[in-house]
């Protein structure tokens, strides 16, 4: 790595890694950037690491970093990194553009069912025209579970379609229109003022497993699930048990335990499962390029930076 410089090493595994270090020279025109794999391992001495599930060996060559900076608002895999060091200050990204795709991606699903797109569907592939009864908004609860930076967009926007919205998350918030909910124990009233329960927390010890058979039977009859947050919250045959016993009556799910979900699974099978690949919020390159390297500059002019992992609550 260059001497008097800002040392950065990259780790994101993208097969054209120009796209992130040519911005990045544009915005830290003081910046030597080495790309870091398995085959081509860096020069040791980086001041920063910009990452997404790095080889455990890229800790191992780099042991003088400042930072390191997480390119998705989950940091679980990179916290189970063996090699990750202990002392040195872990930053997720901060919304850069996923908060609106998460909204959207949630409102979507929510609105297909409880306007009865599905069922319109159907009517267009047998040429019948017939109108069903308008929404009742009441009759649809939604439950938000994690209330930060994406999670609380999810519970506003939705809050702003005049769902009744509930938010539930370690400590209390305030939003507008949404009834917040706080801790343990808050959990069960929030669960059984719920129809619709929207996953979007961080996977810790705390919150893995979290969408289980307890937690969905105290939902209200005929619920819904929406798991975008990872796929260790959710303990699948609970769910697969529900959905045949119709206690749950429609899935979406965009996060699994094992990715790609393999072709065996029943989940491919069920038709009121519906299945996305990890595509609910993806990482917007450029927002995510401009928010890292505007933290660089900060910390190097010996600024405070937000995002900081808090690694006891792991986010």
């Amino acid at each position: 790595m260059s001497e008097g410089r800002i040392n950065i090493v990259l780790a994101v595994g993208d097969p054209r890694p120009e796209r992130w270090t040519e911005p990045l020279k544009s915005l830290i025109p003081d910046a030597s950037i080495e790309v870091f794999t398995d085959e081509t391992p860096s020069p040791a001495g980086a001041d920063y690491a910009i990452v997404w599930k790095p080889p455990a060996a890229l800790f191992d060559q780099h042991t003088s970093l400042k930072a390191i900076f997480c390119i998705g608002a989950g940091v679980d895999s990179l916290l189970a990194v063996p090699t990750l060091p202990a002392n040195v200050p872990v930053i997720r990204l901060e919304n850069a553009g996923m908060a609106v795709q998460m909204a959207e991606y949630v409102a979507h699903q929510i609105i297909d069912i409880t306007r009865n797109m599905g069922l319109y569907r159907e009517q267009q592939g047998r040429n019948t025209w017939k109108a069903h009864r308008p929404i009742e908004r009441a009759a649809w609860p939604v439950g938000v579970m994690g209330l930060g930076e994406i999670g609380g967009r999810v519970a506003s926007v939705l809050a702003q379609l005049d769902y009744p919205v509930n938010g539930w998350s370690r400590s209390m918030h305030a939003l507008d229109r949404v009834k917040c909910f706080a801790g343990q124990a808050d959990f069960n009233a929030f669960l059984s003022a719920s129809r619709i329960l929207v996953n979007t927390l961080p996977l810790t010890s705390d919150t893995a497993g979290i969408i289980n058979a307890q937690t969905i039977n105290q939902l209200m009859p005929e619920a819904m699930i929406i798991n975008v947050g990872r796929g260790g919250h959710l303990v699948e045959n609970d769910l697969l048990k529900a959905l045949a016993e119709r206690r749950v009556i429609r899935a979406t799910l965009d996060v699994f335990e094992e990715e790609p979900l393999p072709a065996e699974h029943p989940f491919w099978r069920d038709p009121h499962v519906t299945i996305t690949p990890h595509v609910a919020a993806t990482t917007l390159r450029d927002e995510t390029i401009e928010q890292i390297a505007g933290k660089i500059l900060a910390l190097e002019a010996g600024q405070t930076v937000t995002g900081i992992v808090d690694r006891q609550h792991s986010y």
